[in-house]
């Protein structure tokens, strides 16, 4: 399969949510994401189960996936137009930018005890705002052991990010190399102070320097991804068996 870093996933969503109704994102997550996990174990997802994104099942475990976006423009947060209606363009130029392979990833998507999903509790905890940079450092943060705003979410989740087995093994996994530093540290959007208080935009400098490291971001993750789409071994992808 090729992909198409240029692709806009809102073309084929007919007016809908990319994460659920495009066709080509879910094709690209299940190309992307359907090889050997850290221990050499191939990690096949399939796209036939009724009522389920994309879903796997063997030894492993059972595992029922969603996609999630992971860049917000705030574009359409009504608590947010006070800043976004000031700087249209560049608003608009980060959405555009949310539209592309590189702004997605997986996460779980099966409630468990009726509980926020990983994808609900980024979106409502006031300490996170949908910010994937701060769920990165949450990740980091439940891989060490530590308290973060995510983790009892990622806790109920625990069977998913023990496949990948520790924060290295799921950032290479997922392509997310260019968020995180060498030494394992967030390439933080804004300035972070340890979830001591909720993360806002005071003025329109913090927004554009939030897009300004949304999108150098995104565009790497782009490259990374189609530079590892071409050159990973075919059957790698296919032809491992457990």
């Amino acid at each position: 399969m090729i992909i198409d870093t240029t692709f806009n996933f809102h073309t084929d969503a007919r007016g809908g949510d990319p994460d659920i109704k495009s066709p080509m994102l879910r094709a690209y997550h299940k190309f992307l994401w359907s090889k050997p996990l850290p221990n050499g174990k191939f990690f096949e997802l399939t796209d036939n189960k009724s009522g389920i994104y994309l879903y796997h099942k063997s030894r492993l475990g059972e595992y029922s996936l969603g996609s999630d976006a992971i860049t917000h423009s705030y574009k359409n947060q009504k608590r947010k137009s006070w800043l976004t209606k000031q700087i249209p363009f560049e608003v608009n130029e980060l959405y555009e930018a949310g539209s592309y392979i590189g702004a997605y990833t997986l996460f779980p998507n099966k409630k468990v005890d009726g509980k926020y999903t990983i994808n609900q509790a980024r979106g409502v905890n006031r300490f996170i705002d949908d910010r994937f940079d701060l769920t990165l450092e949450c990740i980091r943060l439940f891989y060490l052991g530590q308290e973060s705003p995510l983790y009892d979410t990622f806790l109920r989740y625990k069977d998913f990010f023990d496949l990948f087995e520790n924060f290295k093994g799921y950032v290479n996994f997922f392509l997310l190399n260019d968020l995180v530093e060498e030494n394992e540290k967030i390439k933080f959007y804004l300035p972070f102070d340890n979830f001591k208080t909720p993360p806002e935009f005071e003025e329109v400098g913090d927004y554009l320097q939030y897009k300004q490291g949304s999108m150098k971001f995104l565009e790497a993750r782009n490259r990374r991804i189609d530079i590892w789409a071409k050159h990973y071994p075919a059957r790698q992808r296919f032809n491992v068996s457990f």
